[in-house]
């Protein structure tokens, strides 16, 4: 059984105001129709063998990576929740450990959500090559080819050739990994023909990679053995052990095991590989004008040159600027040299400092039900716009600090209010008073939007009482 290992954790700052800590760039479409993690999964259809995937991320991500799979018809072998990130070691040692509970043969394809692959067919003989030399117990990561000097990427020295047992097939052999160089060193590797780009994909099988865990990052193993025989399933997800996996130290597998290994391998992948870890990476792969501008939404440009210029919603109007990211989205603007694009990281650190929500959430926010968005507040009153999925429903809850007014503008909404059941359809409203327990549902076949009036003297998120969820949540609405 080769099963696949989608690694959907992270929160993509450098892509900010589009990535958000509530909405990452893996759970956005930055490139087609499909998000990034859909594209992943889907990347994967014609291999062989290929079993249901194992997908693991962070517990604020869960019901958007559960409807995504949906959305496309997956069902993923387990979702698993990390109760905090301890980078990619932790999460290959939970994947292993979840795989041979059921096989004990399992292969495991640790591949990061967040990456774009322009030539499918490419990558699958590189995968194909890959099992081969796992199933002879090598450690195998894929080597990006390099087509220029890249200081953004880790760099993988490759050796002599490796024949695989197996097979016709050969890989590189694995000599050392090395940080991101400056730009002097770039150059030096590139043009020395044996570095390839550190992808941060792999194949091995599950108690091959977990047994040189055990050697080399013991303790690592050993909280994540607790966290996995703790945890819980909990509807289609499976929660770590909080208190198990945050004693977990916190390591890449890169450091924690291929560079200590004497069983890697690696093979070639020249495949259009980008991570998309910045505008500037989003910029080198989209279509481009004549003045190689990317433009997305309402834009209006000119003599505009090498720019990456994106509008959800309002007209962005640009003349006679050169080589900068223009990103406008309901709630805030970004305005960039191309070159300083992968520095928002620094902005996104100071809008946490500051507690601005703007770091973490957009104007619109997606619960399992569907999604509210925030069309104005003030300091005693709040209007949202809410739509919720057919047959789908909010928690029955009361609220101490605000009463709510629903106005139904299309669908009909079933209506929980005190003892009171009824429904709601368009140009209908009913008004739920402070302190009454409430409902509300989508009985119909299409989405069920309303307009939500707040009042009150307290409008935040956390004032929710909650006495019954049809999704076990306990935090949110």
């Amino acid at each position: 059984m080769i099963v696949p290992v989608i690694l959907a954790g992270g929160s993509g700052t450098r892509l900010w105001p589009f990535s958000r800590h509530l909405y990452p760039k893996q759970l956005m479409p930055l490139v087609d129709s499909r998000t990034m993690l859909q594209g992943t999964v889907q990347r994967l259809s014609g291999l062989e063998g290929i079993a249901d995937p194992i997908v693991i991320c962070n517990e604020d991500h869960r019901f958007l990576v559960a409807e995504q799979l949906r959305a496309i018809d997956v069902q993923p072998a387990s979702i698993i929740l990390e109760p905090a990130g301890r980078n990619t070691a932790p999460a290959v040692a939970v994947a292993a450990i979840k795989a041979l509970s059921s096989d004990p043969d399992a292969l495991l394809i640790i591949l990061p959500a967040d990456h774009h692959l322009k030539n499918i067919e490419a990558f699958h003989e590189a995968i194909r090559i890959g099992v081969q030399f796992a199933r002879d117990q090598y450690l195998v990561t894929f080597g990006i080819v390099p087509d220029y000097p890249h200081t953004g990427y880790g760099y993988i020295q490759t050796g002599r050739k490796l024949p695989a047992k197996s097979g016709s097939s050969e890989a590189l052999e694995m000599k050392r990994f090395v940080e991101k160089p400056d730009a002097a060193k770039a150059r030096e590797y590139v043009d020395s023909g044996t570095y390839l780009w550190n992808s941060g994909m792999f194949v091995f099988e599950a108690s091959v990679v977990l047994s040189e865990l055990d050697k080399f990052a013991p303790r690592i193993v050993e909280s994540c053995r607790e966290a996995c025989a703790r945890g819980l399933n909990d509807l289609d997800f499976f929660r770590l052990d909080a208190r198990a996996f945050q004693a977990c130290p916190e390591d890449s597998i890169d450091y924690a095991v291929m560079e200590k290994t004497s069983m890697g391998a690696v093979v070639p992948l020249d495949a259009g590989w980008n991570d998309l870890g910045s505008w500037e990476a989003l910029w080198s792969i989209r279509q481009k004008d004549a003045n190689d501008n990317v433009t997305v939404g309402d834009v209006l440009i000119q003599d505009v040159r090498n720019c990456y210029i994106h509008s959800t919603g309002r007209l962005i109007a640009a003349l006679g600027i050169e080589d900068h990211v223009i990103v406008e989205t309901s709630d805030a603007v970004l305005v960039s040299p191309r070159s300083r694009a992968a520095d928002v990281k620094a902005l996104v650190d100071r809008l946490k400092k500051d507690d601005r929500q703007e770091a973490l959430v957009h104007k619109k926010v997606y619960r399992p039900w569907g999604s509210f968005e925030s069309i104005n507040a003030e300091s005693r009153f709040q209007v949202k716009r809410l739509t919720i999925k057919p047959g789908a429903m909010i928690s029955l809850q009361m609220h101490h600090h605000r009463a709510e007014h629903w106005v139904v503008v299309r669908g009909t909404a079933l209506v929980t209010k005190g003892n009171e059941q009824f429904l709601l359809r368009e140009d209908e409203s009913t008004y739920i008073p402070l302190g009454v327990d409430h409902r509300l549902e989508n009985p119909g076949r299409i989405p069920l939007e309303l307009i939500e009036v707040q009042t009150g003297s307290y409008l935040g998120e956390d004032d929710i009482v909650r006495h019954d969820d049809v999704y076990g949540r306990k935090e949110e609405r």
